[in-house]
């Protein structure tokens, strides 16, 4: 079996992140108990995660959409698949090396999705592009960390908590969607999804598209 040759390693905002690869295949790992944080091969509720979200807004003219943590470019590649041409993409990664491996090592798997014109990154937490941008987005779509309940950065459990939701319902335009991806279901953060004033469904997906793997949990919560 082919061992996994380290590429790149990276410590920033107390994380440790390392860029590994076997043969085509590549994987981002982080120190500590949660281990592989994503991979190539797996990426299919991703893709559903933006599908959803950019469906939901076709219809509008000139939308703006915003993606919470860029990863291997897989939610953003569905991004710009599902968004006519005249929408504009902001993608909020707080990590500069994810960003970096993107453009030098990784950016094929997902056909080079930060090369597209409708793409502006920004690097910055996602909390923060929020509140900064007030009643601004068509869509948001959060694929950052391992979902609600799954943080390897303590700093994350303010964008789920009921403040962080908060910042999300007043980014979005009334009648604005936000999906987000978990590992795992949490039915508190439905609850919470609720309490703020969205409208919710939960939906389960598979991590691969032949209908294997493990499901994942997506939250569809619009903004009424």
């Amino acid at each position: 079996m082919t061992p996994y040759t380290l590429i790149d390693t990276s410590c920033e905002h107390g994380t440790t992140l390392r860029l590994l690869q076997k043969d085509d295949e590549f994987t981002i790992r982080v120190d500590g108990e949660h281990g592989e944080l994503m991979h190539s091969s797996v990426h299919n509720s991703e893709d559903v995660l933006a599908e959803l979200a950019c469906k939901h807004v076709a219809a509008r003219e000139n939308p703006r959409l915003l993606v919470g943590g860029l990863g291997m470019g897989f939610t953003l590649a569905s991004a710009l698949r599902h968004s006519g041409p005249t929408a504009r993409i902001f993608v909020a990664e707080l990590m500069p090396a994810v960003v970096r491996w993107n453009h030098q090592h990784i950016g094929a798997i997902a056909g080079h999705p930060l090369k597209d014109e409708r793409v502006e990154v920004l690097i910055q937490d996602v909390g923060k592009v929020m509140r900064d941008h007030y009643n601004s987005f068509d869509a948001i779509m959060l694929d950052v960390d391992n979902g609600p309940d799954g943080y390897t950065r303590d700093d994350n459990d303010n964008l789920y908590g009921l403040g962080g939701l908060e910042t999300a319902f007043e980014s979005l335009k009334p009648g604005g969607i936000l999906t987000v991806w978990s590992a795992d279901r949490d039915i508190n953060f439905t609850q919470r999804l609720m309490k703020i004033g969205f409208e919710v469904e939960e939906k389960r997906v598979r991590e691969h598209t032949d209908d294997l793997g493990a499901i994942h949990t997506i939250w569809v919560a619009i903004r009424y």
